[in-house]
């Protein structure tokens, strides 16, 4: 059966796309712009293929689609700039193949003017087609969440932006058969300004927490139960948790000046900016917590055993995309500690170029550790049998019951 959607790009955002477009029954091809890092089980892959999910590298099907969704990673560079290489590559290989009246559509995460002024010029020479007269182009930002069970893409409403009126209402057609709800944008900038703020809106409402949790602590007061009592006020307040830093593809921005002339040369957002900072300083002050309670204890971090629980970026999500246990590793090691690790779904891990060793025996491992750090509290760990066999445990999540643990 010849497909009718073209998944482009396999990573976080196109794997789920795909499962959903599979799980309503549309015929779907999924093209490879690079490595996939997608979150999905084999047992989920196997039931797709089932239902004639596949996947190639051959640019040629890209021609015989409907609809074609671009979402490859743009992972922000050294220099904080958004990479947009795959996106290219995507919409070179698609716009050679083209044909009029496709559906076009932008996922990934770009600055505001990416899909008009980046990702339209590729498409119209590429193809000798023009946008939003022989095809549809338009940007729907993405909401994947791993691991979440309560929202998926049927209930989460999706918001669309399309170059015209009528490259709105294709694509809006499109999405329609994957969620109970579409949501107009006035146009592509709107919709790419919805993924700018609903990712920013996540990092600074977690370096809000941060602090507080670094103020709380100073102060000996209880940031988790002023949490619990704070999120029972009805309105005007979101419960946000502190942790050892943030992890995951979603990537702040806090400079907005793009590459390809999409943005305003110049233009900060102050207060992400800030967010981005003191979230990025929330790994360090894990590791100062960690000397600090060695050394409260009588030992010194140089040569003390730590195990690190949880290395992902997310409860029980085998991701490691930007976890900060990479960097706690790090400065722990630095340190002299020697580091290991234990985690359900993460079997082999390298930090500095080394495999860092993965205990095998969770409960041994914690009572053989002279101080045991939870960065990630996947659903398996029983946290008060953990906290009764733990020499000295850290608890950056609140997950542990209360007294059971230092708390961050």
């Amino acid at each position: 059966m010849p497909a009718d959607l073209a998944v482009i790009g396999l990573g976080h955002l196109g794997m789920p796309l795909a499962q959903a477009a599979v799980t309503a029954g549309i015929p779907t091809v999924g093209y490879r712009t690079g490595p996939d890092a997608g979150s999905l089980t084999a047992a989920e892959l196997r039931r797709m293929r089932a239902s004639g999910f596949r996947v190639t590298s051959g640019p040629a099907e890209l021609g015989r689609v409907r609809t074609a969704v671009i979402c490859p990673p743009t992972p922000r560079g050294d220099d904080g700039v958004l990479d947009l290489g795959q996106v290219e590559a995507a919409a070179r290989a698609l716009a050679a193949r083209l044909r009029p009246h496709t559906t076009v559509i932008l996922e990934s995460a770009v600055y505001p003017g990416t899909t008009e002024e980046f990702l339209r010029p590729l498409l119209e020479e590429g193809s000798g087609l023009r946008a939003g007269r022989d095809f549809h182009l338009a940007y729907s930002p993405s909401r994947v969440d791993p691991g979440n069970r309560g929202f998926t893409p049927a209930n989460t409403p999706k918001v669309i932006g399309g170059l015209t009126p009528a490259c709105t209402e294709s694509a809006a057609a499109f999405y329609g058969r994957l969620t109970d709800k579409v949501v107009r944008a006035r146009g592509p900038r709107e919709a790419e300004t919805v993924q700018l703020l609903e990712t920013n809106y996540r990092h600074v409402n977690i370096a809000l927490v941060n602090e507080m949790a670094v103020l709380c602590h100073e102060l000996g007061v209880d940031l988790w139960d002023v949490v619990r009592c704070a999120e029972t006020k009805p309105f005007g307040f979101q419960a946000f948790r502190p942790g050892p830093g943030v992890g995951g593809h979603a990537v702040p921005l806090d400079d907005l000046t793009g590459p390809h002339g999409a943005v305003a040369a110049g233009r900060t957002l102050r207060m992400v900016e800030l967010a981005q900072q003191v979230n990025d300083d929330m790994p360090q002050y894990v590791v100062q917590r960690a000397a600090a309670l060695l050394n409260e204890h009588g030992k010194s971090a140089r040569a003390a055993r730590v195990l690190l629980l949880g290395v992902t970026y997310k409860p029980d999500v085998a991701d490691l995309e930007g976890a900060p246990a990479h960097e706690i590793a790090v400065r722990l090691t630095e340190l002299g500690a020697s580091v290991s690790y234990h985690d359900p779904l993460v079997h082999s891990w390298n930090v500095l170029g080394r495999p860092v060793p993965r205990a095998d025996s969770l409960y041994e491992a914690v009572a053989d550790a002279d101080l045991t750090i939870l960065l990630q509290q996947h659903r398996t760990y029983d946290l008060q049998g953990l906290s009764v066999k733990a020499q000295l445990l850290l608890d950056t999540r609140g997950a542990a019951p209360t007294g059971a643990a230092h708390r961050l």
